[in-house]
């Protein structure tokens, strides 16, 4: 991973002699290549957010089927994102020096051998190797298809596409929500996570064959190129140059907080503890509480697609972003107060909260655009270190605060918690989220281009 040679070498598929000029055949040759990498990847990542987020709809299951207590609970759910955390800066390493195809086939074999063991596994043991397996696969794919991206696609189009990529892998929070609740009344959940895990193993066998690492390995110019303008200059140091470089801007570090304060907390409410909140204290059922945390996510998922198309039109960035941030606090306060509300206001209230946290993905441009282009990776790695981080941390965090106070009640052998018990975790969630705000008001403004 080292030395001023190129990063990358491969047999042009095709070639074009003015790369500024593409004939209609060979545009089309390019689109296909384009699209059929994207797709695979973001295939990859609606299996990642689905492994991310199931456990809210199986908490009940892994609670009988390992004798969990809530903190244990909250241990096994948040192995994904111990592993996921400590991933991602390699992982920006690794995609900008060995390319995305390599990572990503890595990441779908082991990913899918890990999902495999989960759903085989008759120990908690046997379980927390296969949930960190599946988070060591999973972790690469988030960065990988951010790079396949930045190579693919225009810089003036970055943040929509991201917004994209957001969309369709919220399609797997979405899964694991009513769905999952859904599908477990005719399989068991074990036969769900070994499916899972075949799927996983297929598409990376396929991305080893299908996707290409930039256009040049298959013999087309460089998005630049195409618009009439010089390639970004290569990295042409030592990788370990090129991350001290990222981690010492200081414009990097604010995109941090917004995902750990922003992204920790939504993951850890929609992956863990949406559900039993909801079921304890607001006495749903577990599909109508399923059907929230759908509905969170599904916001997510647009809003991502919609502040990003925004935000590439305004051509600003720190706007959106802080909008965004202000409504998902906001959406915090009912359910920090036990407000009790009807069911059209709570289902709007979490699919607003959804569409609010969405506007933390800007960060990811923004740690893009305020460093070199050839070290995108790196750069997204960095600050996406943060969401993961905040989830890892506080998903059993959350459930020992809790434990602490529990009454001893149970339901069909699963623990009942009390509302000053939520509140008390929730009051942690928006702390944190607040974090995420002094980090968004401190972010620099790209005016959606590269300012290096």
């Amino acid at each position: 991973m080292a030395g001023s040679k190129p990063l990358y070498r491969a047999t042009p598929l095709v070639t074009v002699c003015n790369p500024s000029v593409l004939n209609p055949q060979q545009r089309r040759a390019m689109r296909r290549w384009r699209w059929g990498a994207f797709l695979l990847l973001a295939l990859a990542y609606v299996l990642a957010y689905f492994h991310r987020l199931a456990p809210a709809a199986i908490a009940a299951e892994l609670q009988l089927a390992f004798h969990a207590s809530g903190a244990v609970l909250g241990g096994l759910a948040a192995i994904y994102f111990y592993v996921y955390t400590l991933m991602q800066i390699p992982t920006g390493v690794l995609v900008d020096t060995l390319g995305v195809r390599k990572i990503a086939t890595f990441g779908g074999l082991v990913a899918g051998l890990g999902s495999i063991l989960f759903g085989l596994a008759d120990t908690l043991v046997f379980a927390s190797i296969g949930r960190f397996l599946v988070g060591l696969g999973v972790s690469v794919i988030f960065i990988a298809i951010m790079k396949l991206n930045a190579m693919w696609f225009h810089d003036r189009h970055f943040g929509t596409v991201a917004g994209f990529t957001i969309l369709l892998g919220n399609l797997g929070a979405v899964l694991a929500a009513s769905p999952l609740v859904w599908a477990l009344s005719f399989v068991s959940w074990r036969s769900i996570f070994v499916a899972a895990g075949g799927l996983s193993l297929f598409l990376g066998a396929l991305t080893w064959f299908l996707v290409r690492n930039h256009p040049g390995e298959a013999g087309f110019p460089s998005m630049r190129e195409l618009d009439g303008q010089p390639p970004h200059i290569p990295h042409g140091g030592h990788w370990y140059d090129a991350l001290v470089r990222v981690v010492k801007n200081p414009a990097t570090w604010p995109g941090f907080w917004p995902n750990l304060g922003i992204g920790g907390t939504l993951f850890t409410f929609a992956g863990l503890w949406a559900v039993p909140f909801l079921q304890d204290v607001h006495a749903m059922s577990r599909p109508l509480a399923a059907a929230h945390t759908s509905l969170l996510l599904a916001g997510f998922a647009s809003g991502a697609l919609l502040s990003g198309m925004a935000s590439d039109r305004l051509g600003r960035r720190r706007p959106i972003m802080l909008a965004g941030i202000l409504l998902y606090l906001l959406c915090w306060l009912p359910w920090l107060a036990m407000v009790r509300m009807p069911l059209f206001a709570s289902l709007l209230l979490f699919f607003a909260m959804g569409v609010g946290a969405s506007g933390f993905t800007l960060s990811w441009a923004i740690a893009k655009e305020v460093n070199p282009p050839a070290l995108s990776g790196m750069a997204t790695s960095v600050v996406n270190t943060g969401s993961f981080l905040g989830a890892g941390l506080l998903q059993p965090l959350i459930g020992w605060v809790m434990d602490l106070a529990w009454d001893g009640k149970l339901s069909a052998g699963v623990r009942v918690y009390s509302a000053f018990n939520y509140q008390v975790g929730l009051a942690i969630l928006l702390l944190f989220s607040l974090a995420g705000l002094v980090g968004a008001v401190k972010s620099r403004e790209t005016y959606c281009k590269h300012v290096t």
